[in-house]
Formats: structure tokens, C-alpha cells, sequence
């Protein structure tokens, strides 16, 4: 067999390594090459583009574009109007304020999102996190004024936040919300915000201000004779008739504006009711008169000092992150079955620069929501001016419709939130992890359980540490296999997955799966030198000739540090005093430098012990070693 020689890589110096890990870790997409090679001319237009996305599609925009987009902007903003509402009542803010919050953060994200399809305003998840931990300090009942403060403040420290993500390329840190702790945290949310709904589902006047299951369904049964009975029957008949949209939507896509207008159209049959049999009257709260005009100015009450200030802070950095995994998840679903590419770094200087904008207009935390934006898709939008028809439809309640909501029931947006949130409890993806990944599972119901039973902040704190506590793991307890060949052939396989492989006498080889550092080379020293005594012991027992070579496959090795050096350098004295000669194969070429480096006395990176591949090394060592002679 041909041997082929391991070369060292070509000389770079360390300012050009820097160069390159930081571009690959901060700049991976690369946006810089658009501009090479092009006129200045070109290179402004192109920038303007990348900063303002509107640009790249507004000089092509067509009549036939604004039919779809209008069409799509009136379906969505039917369902964000009473949305809006109720998300703000969840948030425990006036209700006003979920109106504001679809009015202004459209524009601006119409303006900088890369997103066609992302229908952007409050949402259930956000909403509930920023009313109950700011509701641990300040009453929204005992001193409204400071709480609406506090939310703005909030709404500004999630958009910088979000934004400073963008600008500095950190994106990579939401995804420590993995997958399986988003279905978790999400269901847990969603029986929390259901659970929270009984208050006015039932009429209780006097309800826990607790989160959890436990003290909730405490409450409600232990004020049973608050229970209204009109209440209920209102509540039981609109929640029937919502629920029966929703699955006439989901059973047949086309149908999408039936589930879509249901919302609208339940708040103004309802107030229709309750102002005609004037049933405020008979023990059905309504939301009450609502201020009319456009989103007053609020930078004023922003805060930052004070001695809420860590309160503002701590909810702001949670619900921005929260909100912004919702939002680039909502925004990439729909750009991967359009099959065009959603930036995620702008989308979170859009997100971000949105909510910063909104915090000074009356608004609070806002994202792109998936029912929404599922209504989006369906009705046909093709550009982000779906959202400015939507901003204007609630511009245009704002001034003029306001009052037509003064005797709107409570109980009806209970309903309307109770329907919203159901669609975040996804069974089928809970039985996908549970086939593929037990551990994902165990993470997923540890954000479930966590979130009902403890509180949405805990049950998410659970659930990122035993993520990262597998991710911590997995880089400390790296994989090491013991490879064999397939008979037959030149490759080499671990023996225990492909059952026909067969070990070489007189040859170990080991594949570690890692980049060895100072997290695992301990481990890996321990866990080596148990093979190796495996090893010696079973060529003792097939009365074979002694261990003689350690065939290290190294592939898949994409680093080492001064502890990885370190490990190689004893692991090279262990078998030396063993008489066993230490191979390498494959190393790539950031490991065989900094190897080589180490290695002045040329003890164990000799060109005689380097190659390619794991075929090659048995066959040259075969001529070195008498009991390989046979391979």
C-alpha cells in the first residue's frame, strides 16, 4: 500500500489566526463579501439595503404585491386587536396599552426586518413573564402608575439588549434555549396563562397573585361562591365557538380567516350582548372606557435608577430573550418553507431597536408571535407591508373606534388568550424528543413541571442548566471508541457498532471524538489507560504477542490546548514504558502545530509515526512489528 506523507501546515502568522477564528466566530454568513470588488456607488446602496431591509424589495413593489399584503395586513390586524387587549390584561397593564403596542413596533419592524412573513406585537409568553416578576415588587392595583413605569423601563433594557446581541454578532447565546427547553417552557406557559384565565372565565373578584398550579387552583376553589354563573355561560359558549374555529383553521388551511376573524368577531358580538341586556349589571365585568388617540410619549418614565432598577434590568434581559427565540424561530420557520433566508443577527437589531422605540411610545415588550404570523402566511402576504396595513387598521381604532369597546366582557378575552395558547402545547414535537434523545425529554419536563409547579423564571432556569450541564458533559466525558477493521476492505470502524470489525493483534487503535483541553484531558489520560490495560489483558488471554502499537485516529480533534499538549506528552512516556509505540493519524493541522511546537526533542511527533489514514499505519507498522506480519 501506498503510504502518504503528513505534512506540516503552511506558516501563518498568529494576527492571521486571530483574524480567522474571530470572522468564524463572529462573522460566519460573511456579510462584508457583498461589497467586494464593487464601485462605491454600489457599495453605499448595497449598505443602506443591509441596514434597512425595506429597501431591497420596496424599488420592485407592484400593485399585485399590495393586494396580497393589504389583504393579509386587515386579516391579522382583526386578530391583533383583541389580542393586543388581552395580552395587556395578562401583563397586567391597561388594556390600551396592547393596542399602542400593535401600532408603533410594526412600522419600525417593516422598516429594519428581514422577515416577509413575521406579524409582529405582544404575545402570551412575554407578556406573562413581564407582569408576574414585576408584579413581585409593585401592586398594578396599589400603584399603577409605577408598575406601567417599570414595564416601560423593562421594555427598554429587553430592546438594548436584543439589539447589542445583533450589533456585537452574540446571537449564539439565545441558543442555549435549546429546542427541548423551549416545548417545555412553552407548554409549562401555556397552563399557567390558561390556569390565570379562570379569574375571568369564573368572574373571581378576589384571585391569588401566585403563578403556579397549585396556589391558582387553590384560589378558585377556595372562592367558589364568587363563581357568576352568567360569567361561565358567557365564557363556556365563546370559548367552545373559538375553539371550534381553531380546529376548523387547522383542518383545513383555507379556512384560515375563519379562525383568524373568530377573536374580532366574539368581542363585538359580546359587547353587542352586554350592552343590550346591560349584563354589567348582572355580574359581568367589562374592561371599561378606554382613552382614545394615538400612543402618548413615555420616555419620561423611564427609569434608570432608583432601587427597582435590578428588577428592570433582570426582567428586561428575560423577556428579551425569551421573546427574541420566539421571534427569529417564527421568522426562520417561515423563511425555510418560502425558501428565502432570514438574517439573525439583523432580526435581532430589528427586534431589538423596536422595542427600544417602543418603550419611548407607550409600548411594551413585543415580538413576532406564531399564530399571528401563521395567519400572515396563510392570507398571502408577500412583504412586510402587511404589517404597516396592520398598524394602520389599529392607527384608525385607535382615533376613532375606542369607545365601541367600553363594554367589552372580560370574560371574552379570557377566551380569546385561553384559545391562543393552546397551539403552544405541542404534543407530537414531546413525542418526537422522547424517540430520539431521553436526556431532551427529561430536560423538557423538568421546564414543564418547572414552570407550573415553581414559577416561569425557576422552571426556566432548570431547564438551561441541565442543558448546559449536558453540554458540560459531553465536552468533559468526550467519546473514545476502539476501531477494528472490515474484513475485506481498508476501513476501519467501532467494533462495538459494526459487529463484523475485527481487532488488529498486536495493535490498539482508539478514535477520540473531541478536542482534547482542560476539561477533559484528565479523563481522557484515565480513560486511555484503561484500554490500554483492557487491551493488554485480552491479547494475554488469546495467548497473542503483547501490545505494541497505539493507533490514535484523531480526525475528529478539531483543537487542543496546553493541557491537550500536556496529555499527549504523558500519554507518550506511559506507553514508552510499556514499549508500545504511540501513532498518529490524521491530525488536523491546528493540532499538529501546536504538537510540533512541543515537541523539541522530536519524542513522539517522528515522521515514522504520522499518517494519513488508519490503513496505511497498519500496513507500514506491519513491516515493524512481527506478530502484524499476517495483517
Amino acid at each position: 500500500m501506498e503510504v502518504h506523507k503528513v505534512v506540516a501546515p503552511p506558516h501563518r502568522s498568529t494576527a492571521a489566526k486571530l483574524k480567522t477564528r474571530l470572522k468564524e466566530t463572529f462573522f460566519p454568513d460573511d456579510p462584508l463579501r457583498q461589497f467586494r470588488g464593487q464601485p462605491n456607488r454600489t457599495k453605499l446602496i448595497r449598505a443602506a439595503q443591509y441596514i434597512f431591509p425595506i429597501l431591497q424589495w420596496c424599488p420592485e413593489y407592484s400593485f399585485r404585491l399590495l393586494k396580497s399584503d393589504v389583504v393579509s395586513g386587515l386579516t391579522i390586524a382583526s386578530l391583533a386587536i383583541p389580542q393586543g387587549i388581552s395580552y395587556a390584561k395578562l401583563a397586567n397593564l391597561p388594556p390600551i396599552v396592547g393596542l399602542y403596542s400593535s401600532f408603533v413596533p410594526p412600522l419600525v419592524y417593516a422598516v429594519l426586518g428581514s422577515s416577509r412573513d413575521l406579524a409582529v406585537g405582544p404575545v402570551s409568553i412575554a407578556s406573562l413573564i413581564l407582569g408576574s416578576m414585576l408584579r413581585q415588587q409593585v401592586s398594578p392595583v396599589d400603584n399603577p402608575l409605577l408598575f406601567l413605569q417599570l414595564a416601560f423601563s423593562s421594555t427598554f433594557f429587553a430592546g438594548l439588549f436584543q439589539a447589542s446581541l445583533g450589533i456585537l454578532r452574540l446571537g449564539f447565546i439565545i441558543d442555549f434555549l435549546s429546542k427541548a427547553t423551549l416545548i417545555g417552557f412553552m407548554a409549562g406557559a401555556a397552563i399557567i396563562v390558561s390556569l390565570q384565565q379562570l379569574k375571568a372565565l369564573l368572574g373571581i373578584t378576589h384571585f391569588t397573585k401566585q403563578m403556579s398550579v397549585v396556589p391558582v387552583l387553590s384560589s378558585v376553589f377556595h372562592h367558589t361562591n364568587e363563581w357568576s354563573w352568567q360569567t361561565i355561560v358567557m365564557g363556556v359558549c365563546f370559548l367552545l365557538f373559538l375553539l371550534a374555529t381553531r380546529h376548523l383553521s387547522m383542518k383545513k388551511p383555507k379556512l384560515f380567516w375563519v379562525s383568524a376573524g373568530a377573536p374580532l368577531l366574539s368581542v363585538i358580538v359580546s359587547t353587542l350582548l352586554v350592552f343590550v341586556f346591560r349584563a354589567d349589571r348582572h355580574g359581568i365585568s367589562v374592561i371599561g372606557k378606554l382613552q382614545e388617540g394615538l400612543n402618548p410619549p413615555s420616555w419620561n418614565m423611564l427609569q434608570f435608577h432608583g432601587s427597582h432598577l435590578g428588577l428592570v434590568a433582570k426582567t428586561g434581559l428575560i423577556t428579551g430573550i425569551v421573546s427574541l427565540t420566539e421571534g427569529i424561530a417564527v421568522g426562520r420557520t417561515f423563511a425555510a418553507l418560502k425558501n428565502y433566508h432570514v438574517d439573525g443577527n439583523k432580526e435581532m437589531i430589528a427586534i431589538g431597536l423596536m422595542n427600544v422605540v417602543g418603550s419611548a411610545t407607550s409600548c411594551y415588550v413585543t415580538t413576532g408571535a406564531f399564530s399571528r404570523s401563521a395567519v400572515n402566511n396563510n392570507a398571502g402576504c408577500k412583504t412586510a407591508v402587511s404589517n404597516i396595513v396592520m398598524s394602520v387598521t389599529v392607527m384608525v381604532t385607535l382615533l376613532f373606534l375606542m369607545p365601541l369597546f367600553e363594554y367589552t366582557p372580560n370574560v371574552v378575552l379570557g377566551a380569546i388568550i385561553v384559545t391562543a395558547v393552546i397551539g403552544l402545547i405541542d404534543l407530537p414535537a414531546a413525542r418526537r424528543i422522547w424517540r430520539i434523545d431521553k436526556f431532551d425529554f427529561l430536560v423538557m419536563l423538568c421546564a414543564f413541571f418547572g414552570v407550573i409547579f415553581l414559577s416561569v423564571q425557576q422552571g426556566l432556569a432548570i431547564a438551561v442548566g441541565l442543558s448546559l450541564f449536558k453540554l458540560l458533559m459531553q465536552v468533559t466525558r468526550p467519546k473514545t471508541v476502539i476501531m477494528g477493521n472490515i474484513p475485506g476492505t481498508e476501513v476501519y470502524r467501532n467494533l462495538h457498532h459494526y459487529k463484523e470489525a475485527q481487532r488488529i493483534p498486536g495493535v490498539l487503535v482508539l478514535s477520540i471524538e473531541s478536542a482534547v483541553n482542560f476539561a477533559n484531558s484528565n479523563y481522557l489520560t484515565e480513560r486511555t489507560s484503561r484500554w490500554i490495560e483492557e487491551c493488554e489483558e485480552e491479547e494475554a488471554q488469546e495467548k497473542h504477542s503483547s501490545l505494541q502499537f497505539l493507533i490514535l485516529e484523531m480526525s475528529a480533534v478539531s483543537g487542543v490546548d496546553t493541557n491537550g499538549v500536556s496529555f499527549f506528552k504523558e500519554l507518550k512516556k506511559t506507553t514508552a514504558k510499556k514499549n508500545i509505540e504511540l501513532v498518529f493519524v490524521n491530525p488536523l493541522s491546528e493540532v499538529i502545530e501546536k504538537l510540533q511546537r512541543a515537541d523539541e526533542e522530536e519524542e513522539f511527533m517522528r515522521p515514522e509515526f504520522l499518517f494519513l489514514t488508519v490503513a496505511e499505519a497498519v500496513a507500514s507498522l506491519s513491516l515493524k512489528g512481527p506478530s502484524l506480519n499476517n495483517v
